[in-house]
């Protein structure tokens, strides 16, 4: 049986030179051994070619002598990059190999661990400080046996040519064999100290970038800046040592090897004059001396690089030298299928520094029984359900879950059977769908492999979004996503039919509240620009906020004379919106009906400023530029400061087809034209059923129209197919495109779809609103009593009355365990809590 590799942080750094690259590291020394020989031949040549070639002046030997040179240089640069890409490939796969390892390891470590761990350290260990290691591990073997040999060939052909001037040219290496090492010390301090430096700069950053929004309501700027500043600093002065270190070994080495051509001129020339050596042999010795220098140099910089990549990975190593408190696997066997009883007998938890959050807890819970937990902050309530749930590896006592203890099961096993909510989850970047998987696809896995077929079907995704209260907000992702032509042809009949239908069977009914697009109709809740145009952009340039500074409408409106009666109206509308708002308070519900936005209205005082001494036309460009841009944004339905006149409506109804033959002659994919036939593929699926605008933001009217599209949906068959597209929005790092309430009930939702036998939640709706928690719990007590045990950690009392027990902690103990009623009636701490919040 293969013996199973060590763990990861106990690994030596030359345990990766073999590790997977055995066949690879033999290939690559027959590559070497090649590569020497080749590189030798060339000194010889050139003896010969002076010595034999020249001097008997024979053309024949002087074609193949060099002919022979060109061989041996051709071939030692292939072999060359044969090495170098083999070097490559070893180091590179021993990085993948480290990261993926130590990652692996790190996130099965301790939650405790985390706790006192910035993650930008660990984002440095993994990408930074594992680098120089994974480039080392390539070099481990090519770069000393290629250099040792090469040096071994070379000294032997220099002792061959002349033993006195051999001696002379090596005798220089063992003074730098000394030096070297005292410099490299020195380096190795400052390196190590870099390296922590380093880290803490990271974590640094990571502290600042996760409490940006408490820096800046704190305007703690100045503070911040001084701590960064101050690492900074101190990183500036050991990476200048370090460099320093570094250096002198290079000015060291260079100077001692630069001494050696001084020595064979002195010597191999008096030799050579009086006759005791010949040329070709001092030009093949200069040749050879000269070439010792570059494998010399590679080992000193081998030995750099083994010194730096040696205290880079066991500075990463030893940080994470921890063990984690549980086995992941179970070996030889399938994972328990547990017993949903809980039992806690005398259970104790107590920190590293001796904190006792926990103190002879018991309690027992038979299968399907659902427990609140409730007290004061810091009484254990949430402790207590870690300990449970095998994220806390409590102290001493017991918890037995069936008739095994928790502490003895594997992840695996907990997994199997606990599902966890915490108040605070965690969303993943990737798709809804994905995160809403996530904890079955981690229940399912076996040997790397998620059986598709096991997963929760779509019915189920479906039916638990219902549930959760999140069904609306996936259906509004789905309904706002932008298809593509390429990929969702097979859809667009069918939204073309219910948009037809959306108009025909809820127009009359809908008409106070939409106004549905029509070719021949000035559109009221449409702005200028909207009603001009009449379809969609597809390029940026040409999208509405975009127009006033298109060079291209701008030539039509001056062709087509729309400009002037549009700066008209541009001024117009300046003056009025400055009459009404310009001496209100700067909040935003003074500029809902102007077409002037809050941070604009400075810019606009002075422009109608300007507009009392000059007419529009006779204004700047850029001012004009102004007035079009507040002209081309004007919404009759909204801004009622200012009418439309019925001339200009005209105008505009006029010009409309002719601005579309313009842009269909000028720049034919600028425009996506509206016509009731066709699919706008540059808006949403909402927009392309909808097929207008709503005249009114109140709640009521959109979810008329939402039920209103829900129900054709779902007549056409597509309902389920537009929730399928939904769930694939992705929900950004951490889930920040999702709300905090989106991202709770997205939360729940994942740990529901598992139907877990035990259901742990820790404040799990402490991010909702009043609504969405009642919905939630009544979904608890109707949908997974008695089919789950639930241990929930409560925050909010009043939601406790029908959980079939009540345990009140205080101070790392329960106080008091009971029904609702019997708690109530016994008038201790739950009494006191209930009533003193009242």
């Amino acid at each position: 049986m293969k013996k199973p590799a060590p763990p990861v942080v106990k690994r030596s750094l030359f345990w990766w030179v073999l590790a997977g690259n055995l066949k690879l590291q033999m290939v690559l020394l027959v590559i070497i051994i090649i590569t020497v020989f080749a590189r030798v031949v060339p000194l010889e040549m050139q003896k010969r070619v002076v010595n034999e070639a020249i001097k008997l002046r024979n053309t024949d030997l002087l074609i193949m002598y060099c002919g022979i040179y060109l061989v041996a240089v051709v071939t030692a640069s292939g072999l060359k990059f044969a090495i170098n890409y083999l070097q490559t490939l070893i180091g590179q796969r021993a990085t993948a190999g480290m990261r993926k390892d130590l990652y692996h390891h790190i996130i099965a470590l301790p939650l405790v661990f985390f706790r006192n761990t910035q993650p930008g350290m660990v984002v440095s260990s993994l990408i930074t400080e594992l680098t120089v290691p994974g480039n080392f591990v390539g070099m481990a073997i090519a770069v000393p046996v290629t250099n040792l040999l090469t040096l071994a060939a070379f000294a032997a052909y220099l002792i061959w040519l002349n033993p006195l001037l051999a001696g002379v040219s090596l005798s220089i290496y063992p003074i730098v064999l000394v030096l070297v090492p005292m410099l490299q010390r020195g380096a190795n301090r400052a390196n190590k100290r870099r390296v922590d430096t380093t880290r803490v700069l990271s974590s640094k950053i990571a502290e600042s970038i996760s409490g940006i929004q408490d820096i800046q309501s704190n305007g703690a700027f100045a503070i911040e800046n001084r701590k960064f500043d101050q690492l900074v600093d101190r990183l500036l002065k050991i990476r200048v040592v370090w460099t320093l270190y570094r250096g002198g070994i290079k000015i060291t080495n260079n100077f001692f090897t630069s001494l050696g051509p001084f020595l064979i001129f002195i010597i191999g020339g008096y030799l050579t004059i009086r006759g005791q050596l010949g040329l070709g042999a001092l030009v093949a010795f200069l040749s050879a001396q000269e070439k010792l220098y570059d494998p010399w140099r590679e080992l000193i910089e081998f030995y750099q690089a083994y010194q730096e990549a040696s205290v880079n990975y066991y500075r990463t190593m030893s940080y994470f030298n921890l063990a984690p408190e549980h086995i992941m696997l179970p070996e030889g066997r399938r994972p328990y299928d547990l017993d949903a009883r809980i039992k806690v007998n005398n259970l104790s938890f107590v920190t590293d520094s001796g904190i006792r959050l926990l103190d002879r807890i018991n309690l027992s819970l038979d299968s399907g029984e659902h427990l609140a937990l409730v007290g004061f902050s810091g009484s254990g309530k949430s402790t207590l359900a870690l300990c449970v749930g095998q994220l806390y590896k409590y102290t001493s006592g017991q918890v037995l879950i069936g008739e095994r203890e928790v502490s003895a099961l594997t992840k695996k096993d907990i997994v199997q059977n606990i599902g966890f909510v915490s108040q605070s989850p965690f969303i993943f970047d990737g798709t809804i769908q994905e995160n809403l998987l996530y904890s079955s696809a981690a229940q399912l896995e076996e040997n790397g492999i998620v059986p598709e077929d096991r997963l929760p079907s779509l019915d189920d995704m479906i039916g638990i979004l219902q549930q959760t209260g999140i069904f609306v907000d996936v259906l509004r992702f789905g309904l706002n996503t932008v298809l593509s032509a390429d990929r969702h042809q097979d859809f667009i009949d069918r939204l073309i039919r219910v948009r037809e239908n959306f108009r025909q069977q809820f127009g009359k009914e809908l008409r106070d509240y939409v106004e549905f697009f029509e070719e021949d109709r000035y559109h009221y809740f449409s702005s200028i620009s909207e009603n001009l145009v009449f379809g969609a952009p597809n390029r940026q340039e040409f999208a509405n906020r975009h127009l006033p500074a298109n060079p291209k409408f701008i030539e039509f409106l001056d062709r087509s004379a729309l400009m002037d009666p549009l700066l008209r109206l541009g001024a117009e509308l300046a003056e009025r919106a400055i009459d009404i708002i310009g001496l209100l308070p700067p909040e935003e519900i003074f500029f809902e009906q102007s077409p002037i936005a809050m941070d604009e209205l400075d810019e606009y005082k002075e422009l109608v400023s300007r507009l009392k001494s000059r007419k529009p036309d006779a204004l700047t460009l850029p001012d004009q530029r102004k007035l079009l841009v507040l002209a081309l944004r004007f919404t009759p339905g909204q801004h009622k400061m200012v009418a439309l006149s019925e001339k200009l409506e005209s105008l505009i109804l006029e010009k409309r087809g002719a601005l579309k033959q313009w842009v269909l002659e000028n720049s034919p994919e600028a425009f996506s034209f509206y016509q009731v036939s066709e699919y706008i593929y540059s808006q949403t699926i909402l927009n392309n059923i909808f097929f207008g605008k709503t005249k009114t933001a109140n709640p009521n009217a959109q979810e008329k129209i939402n039920q209103s599209i829900i129900h054709l949906l779902i007549e056409e068959d597509f309902l389920e197919t537009v929730l399928q597209i939904g769930m694939q929005y992705p929900v950004g790092t951490q889930g920040e495109r999702l709300s905090g309430g989106q991202r709770q009930k997205l939360a729940i939702a994942r740990a529901l779809i598992k139907a877990p036998k035990i259901l742990i939640m820790d404040e799990a709706t402490s991010a909702l609103d009043n609504t969405s928690q009642a919905r939630i719990q009544n979904l608890l007590e109707t949908r997974w009593k008695g089919q789950s045990t639930l241990i929930a950690v409560v925050h909010r009392l009043d939601t406790i009355q029908n959980y079939d027990r009540i345990a009140v902690m205080k101070g790392g103990k329960i106080s008091e365990i009971g029904t609702y009623d019997e708690l109530m009636s016994a008038k201790g701490i739950l009494y006191e809590l209930i009533i003193g919040r009242k």
